[in-house]
This record gives C-alpha cells, sequence and structure tokens, in this order.
C-alpha cells in the first residue's frame, strides 16, 4: 500500500525536475542548466497567477475552517448537528466541477438569482459584472469554500469521539464560558491535530486546483495551475520544458501555502492561549452560533440549488433573460447529447469501479493485517496516506504523463487506473477504518474458537458485518475516481474521455443545456453509488435489522 501511495509521487516528480532543468532525451534535451527557469520568468502575468494560487489556497482553507470550527463549537452534541449531518454528506459525492457548474449557473449575470429578482429590481438586461472569472478571484474561493466546508465538517465529525465532549462541555459552562469559548479553548486544540492533515490537503489542493479554475476562475491571468496545463496541452511539444520548470514553481506556491498556514496554526494558538489567560468568556455568542449555521445551511442550499438550475437547463427550450423559468420543455438535447456520452461514460465508470476495487482490496489487506497485529499504524503512517492530497496534482502527474510519454507505452487505461488509484485510496481507507477498527475483535475470537482460520473468520465473519461500510468505502472511492479532471487529461492525452473531462471541456462555450447534461451526469454517477451502498445492505440482510445499517 505504501509503494502505491509513494511510487508514483516519486517517480512523477523525478519526471518534472528533469526536464525542468533541460535534461529529457525523449524531447530532445541533453544539456542541464536554468534556461528553462529563465523562459519561464519572462512570461507576462507569472506573479501574477502565482499570487491568485496563493490567494486562493489559504483564502479557501481559512474560510472553510472557520466556518466549520464555528458550527462545531455551536452545536455539536446537540440535534441539530446529527440534522445538518444528514444533508452535508450527500454534498461529498458532488464532484468539484459539478458544483462549480452549479454555482456558474446560480450567479452568472444571466443566472438564476438575477433572474429572480430582476422583475422585482426592475433589472431589464444582465448586469455587466464579470462573475465568475472575476480578476481576483473570489468566485473560485467561494466555490471552494462551498465544497471544502462539508468535507472538512464530516473529518472533524468523525474526530469528536475522540475528545470528552459532553463532560467538557458541562465543565466549560460551569465556569461561565460560553459554548463557542468553551470549545475553543478546551476541545478544538485536541481535534484540529487529528484533522490537521485534511486540512493540509485542503491548502494544497485549493492552491493548485484546475477544474473549479477552469469554471470558476480569473482568465486574464488565470491561476498558475490553468496555466500549466495550457503549456502542457501546446501542440509544441517543447513547451514541455517551461511547463515542468512551471510544475516546480506550482509546487514551491503549494509548499509556501503550506508554510504560512502553519504559521498562522502556531498564531492562532498563541491568541487561544492569550484570550484564555485573560479570562474571555464570550458568554453572550447567540449571534455568533446563528451566523455560523446560516452560512453552513446557505453553502448547502447554493450546492443543491446550482444542481437543481442545472438539471432545469438540460430541458429547457426557450429561455430567454428575464424569464425565471423556461418558455418550454424538451429532452431534444437530450436525445442529441446521451449517444456521444456512451464512450465517456464507459471510460468513467470503467476507471471508476477498477480504481474503487484496488484501493477496497488493499485497504481491506492493511486494516486485516493491522487487526491481527493488534496495533494500530503509527508514526509516518498518517503522513504517508495524507501525501497524495497534499502534494499539488499537476506537479506529479505532468511528471508521470511525460514519464508515460518516454517509455511509449500503449497501455493508458491501466496507467489512467493506477493514476486515479493513487487518489482514491487514501480516501477510501479514511472512510473505512475508523468502521473496521470499531468492529468488536471478540466476533473473530469466537470463530476462531469454534474453528475457523483467520481467513475463514474475515471472509464469514468480519466482511458480511461491514458490508455497509466497505460499500460506502467502494463509493466513496469511485466518486474520486469520477471527479478527477487534471489527472484524465494529462494521461489519457485527449485519448481517453471521461464525463468530467468533456464537461470541463464545455466550459469556455456558451451551451448551458450541455454543460447541465455532462454536469448532472457527472453528478449522477456518484449519487448512484452512494445510492447502491445504501440499499444492497438492506436487500441481502432484510431478515436481519441490525446488518442493514
Amino acid at each position: 500500500m505504501i509503494a502505491v501511495l509513494t511510487l508514483p509521487l516519486l517517480f512523477g516528480m523525478l519526471g518534472v525536475i528533469l526536464p525542468a532543468f533541460g535534461y529529457f532525451p525523449a524531447l530532445g534535451g541533453h544539456e542541464v542548466g536554468l534556461a528553462h527557469f529563465s523562459d519561464l520568468a519572462a512570461v507576462p502575468g507569472l506573479a501574477r497567477s502565482a499570487l491568485l494560487s496563493l490567494f486562493s489556497g489559504l483564502g479557501a482553507t481559512s474560510l472553510s475552517v472557520l466556518t466549520v470550527v464555528l458550527f462545531l463549537a455551536a452545536f455539536a452534541g446537540t440535534p441539530v448537528l446529527r440534522r445538518v449531518q444528514h444533508f452535508l454528506s450527500p454534498l461529498l459525492a458532488i464532484p468539484h466541477a459539478a458544483a462549480a457548474f452549479g454555482i456558474a449557473f446560480l450567479f452568472a449575470p444571466s443566472g438564476f438569482l438575477i433572474r429572480l429578482v430582476a422583475p422585482v429590481l426592475g433589472i431589464d438586461r444582465p448586469p455587466d459584472l464579470l462573475i465568475p472569472h472575476d480578476p481576483l478571484g473570489l468566485a473560485l474561493v467561494a466555490g471552494l469554500v462551498i465544497k471544502e466546508i462539508p468535507f472538512l465538517f464530516l473529518v472533524a465529525l468523525a474526530a469528536l469521539p475522540q475528545v470528552n465532549l459532553s463532560a467538557t462541555r458541562q465543565l466549560a459552562a460551569s465556569l461561565g464560558y460560553g459554548r463557542i469559548a468553551g470549545f475553543l479553548f478546551l476541545l478544538w486544540p485536541g481535534i484540529y491535530r487529528q484533522i490537521r492533515f485534511a486540512v493540509y490537503a485542503v491548502v494544497a489542493y485549493s492552491s493548485s486546483v484546475v477544474d473549479v479554475a477552469v469554471i470558476l476562475g480569473p482568465t486574464m491571468p488565470g491561476t498558475l495551475a490553468t496555466r500549466l496545463l495550457e503549456w502542457m496541452s501546446d501542440p509544441d511539444l517543447a513547451a514541455r520544458f517551461r511547463a515542468s520548470a512551471g510544475a516546480l514553481l506550482q509546487f514551491g506556491v503549494t509548499i509556501v501555502a503550506l508554510l504560512l498556514w502553519h504559521a498562522t496554526e502556531r498564531v492562532g494558538r498563541v491568541a487561544l492561549i492569550a484570550a484564555r489567560d485573560r479570562g474571555a468568556r464570550c458568554r453572550r455568542d447567540r449571534g455568533l452560533r446563528w451566523f455560523a449555521a446560516g452560512t453552513v445551511l446557505c453553502a448547502s442550499a447554493i450546492v443543491f440549488g446550482g444542481i437543481a438550475v442545472l438539471a432545469l437547463w438540460s430541458v429547457a427550450g426557450l429561455w430567454q433573460y428575464p424569464e425565471v423559468t423556461p418558455s418550454s420543455y424538451t429532452l431534444k438535447t437530450w436525445i442529441d447529447v446521451l449517444p456521444r456520452t456512451v464512450g465517456p461514460l464507459w471510460t468513467t465508470v470503467t476507471v471508476g469501479l477498477a480504481a474503487a476495487l484496488i484501493a477496497l482490496l488493499l485497504t481491506v489487506g492493511c486494516l486485516e493485517r493491522e487487526t491481527q497485529g493488534g496495533k494500530k499504524a503509527g508514526g509516518w503512517a498518517p503522513f504517508l496516506l495524507y501525501l497524495p492530497l497534499i502534494v499539488p496534482q499537476i506537479t506529479f502527474v505532468f511528471g508521470l504523463q511525460l514519464l508515460f510519454l518516454a517509455s511509449g507505452t500503449t497501455y493508458r487505461l491501466s496507467a489512467l487506473v493506477l493514476v486515479h488509484l493513487v487518489f482514491a485510496l487514501p480516501y477510501v481507507f479514511l472512510s473505512l477504518s475508523d468502521p473496521w477498527r470499531a468492529l468488536d475483535t471478540r466476533y473473530d475470537s469466537i470463530a476462531t474458537a469454534l474453528g475457523r482460520s483467520r481467513l475463514a473468520s474475515l471472509l464469514v465473519v468480519r466482511l458480511p458485518m461491514l458490508t455497509r461500510a466497505i460499500l460506502t468505502a467502494a463509493a466513496v472511492g469511485f466518486a474520486v475516481s469520477v471527479g478527477q479532471y487534471l489527472p484524465t487529461v494529462l494521461i489519457g492525452e485527449g485519448r481517453l474521455a471521461t464525463i468530467t473531462t468533456e464537461a470541463v471541456a464545455l466550459a469556455s462555450g456558451g451551451n448551458r443545456r450541455l454543460i447541465g447534461i455532462y454536469a448532472l451526469l457527472q453528478a449522477t454517477l456518484p449519487f448512484v453509488a452512494f445510492l447502491l451502498a445504501s440499499l444492497v445492505p438492506a436487500l441481502l440482510f432484510r431478515n436481519r435489522r441490525a446488518m442493514r445499517v
């Protein structure tokens, strides 16, 4: 498992470092030097692109973490938290690109929200607003925040059982602290230590994201990652040298973002200690609590509303501004487009299922060995697990593409499954590890005492009892694979199209009906996977109530 996580990163980084310094014989590079870095430095707007990437990474992470910690501080241990969990969980199944398209369709100058208020405010033509693609990247940051809140919320929720929530709440209240202050002073430091790598993954992803930046981000210039993709797709293969140097620059930008975030952690820790020592109790925090609740609810409503607008556009006939709903509805666009989606759908499903299945087998093998050894993996294990999520995709995946190009391999589908596996495996492991470790090992002991081998105990006892958790982990891996844009574009070399790559390719066009169909299909595939993960245990164990959940 460690080899699957680390070797692609090592080879990918090697495949970027060598061309960046001029050595790549397959493209005629035989001299080592800094010429390509000089070429990169001469690119107009490069510094602004790097700063936009840095701003999007830190801005999105800061707002996401702040929202999640305020909401948990306000409602942890209350029925509100359980209710919010139920409708935040499905948001993880929606790929970033589909959510970004939904946000664009809602907030565009001729989007659904403007249409709602146009009759009241008398707006007879779309306002002259550069949303999305505003030059400051605010739409990009907002889109990332809306999608990262559910991820960080569920990660933090998994860490809550590791702290003594109820007793600590009572202690803080008895000392006169408000709910938010008591949570921040006594509980948040312990929770944050457990979710730190997940936060680092959000910093790295937000500072180097491509698909969301293409849909919502600025264009003149774009973020560093989107400009790198342009150079990597240049028909002139010599541009790959500059792209390699740019990939190392992106790696440096992400490292700077992580270092700045680490510095923010230290400042935040000092500020919390100082506020605690001054005796700040912040009893009147009701307004802040409801602000956090409103932010979470608003983020959820935007994503669900965006998906609804995508569905509406996919069946819209004539829909002129400022009409709130289409004048007519038609399935003509679906009928015309569906035959063209067969190939991308087949590739998406095949690669997704293969990556999810392999990730599931590796995870089960690793966890079973951990169970038999009676010792939980520690040390560097959490870091290695998050490593593919912390290293910028565009850095090492581009290196892998160059290595595959140099090797002349024709096994593109297998290579694509391997690269998707690198990203799916951490999520599958994180999804399955807690239910696996929580299962009482005495069931295995009873099976062994009755003469069953360890393998038989695994197949007959443990796996059936964890059917729902296993299927959910597989659905998570499938959803991660479906959402992969950059690895598919680079490793597939344009010959392996998926629903995600086709949807993002339409972002520069103006056909909202086509975009609606592809984005809706992209969002539907993970939803079907999670639906099956819920229905299959209910059908298999319909006579065993306790095993249906």
